[in-house]
This record gives C-alpha cells, sequence and structure tokens, in this order.
C-alpha cells in the first residue's frame, strides 16, 4: 500500500526541501519505488536540489489543470532508477493547488507507487495545507531554536485536526521529529536548544538529527541529495533515518559534542 509522507514545517529556511530529496532518495536506494512533488508553487527549489532543473518542461500546476499527462511532468531521476520528480510551476499562484486536482494527482500516483513524498512550503498557508491534507506520515523538521520549535508546534496543531485522516475518523497521521542544522558544541555552551528540550516541547518521536554540515550546501549547489554523500555526516545522518523509518533500530549519533584531544581532531567528521 503506498504511503504519503509530508515534510513540513512552521518555518522557512530550515531543511525542508533538502530533506525532501534527501528522503525520497534514500527510499529509492532502498528499492522503493519513490515520487517526490514540490507544493512550493511560485518558488520551485526541488528540481534545483535534485540536479534535474534544466528537464522541467511540465510541472504539478500543468498536471491539475490537464494542460499535461502526469507521465509528461515526472522527471525520472538519472542516478537512481526509482525515482521520480514532479516539479512545482514557477509562474502559477499557490491557489491553482485545488483538493480535487491534488487528491487526483496523488490517486494516479498511487497506482504505480510505494512512497510518495510531499515537499511543503513553509508556513501554514494554502500550499502548506495542501501538501499535509493527504499524508500517512509526517516528518516534522525544525532547528534547535525556539522559534523554530514553537513553529513546529503550530504544525503539529494542524496535523492533529486539518488533515484528510482525522475528517474520516482514521488513525491519525504517524509524526516524525526530524531536528536540522545542529551543531552539539553550541548546546553545550548554551546558545542552542537540546535534542531533550525539543522533545520535550514537541513530544513527537525522534526520527533523525542532521549535524550542521557544508557539505549540506555544497550537496545543494551541485544539485545532488546530501544522503548520497557518504563521506559526510548530514549524508550518514539522512541514511540513518531512512533506516529508521524503515523499522531498523539504529543509535543516533552527532549528537555529542566531539572531543578533545588528537583523537577529536582526527575522527571529528565533516
Amino acid at each position: 500500500m503506498t504511503r504519503i509522507i509530508v515534510v513540513t514545517s512552521g518555518k522557512g529556511g530550515v531543511g525542508k526541501t533538502t530533506t525532501s530529496a534527501a528522503f525520497a532518495t534514500g527510499l529509492a536506494l532502498q528499492g522503493y519505488k519513490t515520487a517526490v512533488i514540490d507544493f512550493d508553487v511560485g518558488l520551485r527549489n526541488l528540481d534545483l536540489i535534485m540536479g534535474c532543473e534544466r528537464r522541467v518542461v511540465y510541472d504539478f500546476v500543468n498536471v491539475i489543470t490537464k494542460e499535461a499527462s502526469l507521465n509528461q511532468a515526472l522527471i525520472r531521476d538519472k542516478r537512481i532508477e526509482n525515482l521520480y520528480i514532479l516539479p512545482a510551476s514557477q509562474t502559477r499562484d499557490k491557489e491553482a493547488l485545488t483538493m480535487e486536482g491534488v487528491e487526483a494527482v496523488i490517486n494516479e500516483l498511487k497506482e504505480t507507487f510505494d512512497y510518495i513524498v510531499c515537499d511543503s512550503p513553509a508556513g501554514i498557508e494554502h500550499g502548506a495545507y495542501m501538501a499535509m491534507y493527504f499524508a500517512d506520515e509526517a516528518v516534522v523538521v525544525t532547528n534547535p531554536e525556539i522559534s523554530s520549535v514553537r513553529d513546529s508546534d503550530r504544525i503539529l496543531g494542524l496535523l492533529a485536526s486539518k488533515t484528510k485522516r482525522v475528517v474520516e475518523n482514521k488513525t491519525p497521521v504517524k509524526e516524525h521529529l526530524l531536528l536540522t542544522r545542529y551543531a552539539p558544541e553550541r548546546v553545550k555552551n548554551g546558545e542552542m536548544l537540546s535534542v531533550g528540550d525539543i522533545q520535550e516541547i514537541l513530544s513527537i518521536p525522534l526520527l533523525g538529527v542532521i549535524p550542521e554540515s557544508q557539505s549540506v550546501l555544497t550537496a545543494s549547489n551541485q544539485g545532488i541529495p546530501v544522503i548520497m554523500n557518504k563521506n559526510s555526516r548530514a549524508g550518514l545522518a539522512y541514511s540513518d533515518c531512512i533506516g529508521r523509518f524503515l523499522g531498523e533500530e539504529i543509535e543516533f549519533r552527532f549528537i555529542d559534542a566531539k572531543k578533545g584531544g588528537i583523537f577529536g581532531k582526527f575522527f571529528g567528521g565533516r
């Protein structure tokens, strides 16, 4: 049965699109046929991070308005056989995402895909609502700062009250917490909220902790999802997330400050 995953948060700039790209790529690498949809109509960044921006001819809105078929708009990833991208429109308004249109596209995708990952825009406006409405599971992305955590708490309220599962009195959306840009040294110095602090506030299961890493920006600029960089701490952390999501028991790493001395220098990572 197809599972629909929304990657969401209240605040912009926390790493939703990076996470959507990494998550979809990770699932495809595990052999699952996966589609990732960019719901950020008007901006459209997912295709850049996935490295397929020059191959965009038709987009999500074209499919909704029947100006193109789903097969025409879906872009197959050149590196991973099971991975497909449905880009957003840069020229339309977010109101072009209608409930009926989005549902029709998702239902068609469900005929052939194991996972559908929905990359939500920031905030709680129309596009974000459309991205979460049909979700079975939600990856709530937050940074270790109070404003980001507070906005994520608002999103949890919407997930608990305004999704199709709630309306139809089904099992609630399964929620997962993902921390990004985590810097244990800054936590130790009192400059950032700790993992424990955030879990206490949001009270949802922790899926992963992605360390602050230059490799995330580098990967984005190269159009390669960071999960494909096995020499990167962020890439390894995203791989761990996929394993946990699929039911593996994997110990959390990159959440403690580095030890000093010669071993810290050699094993500090990137």
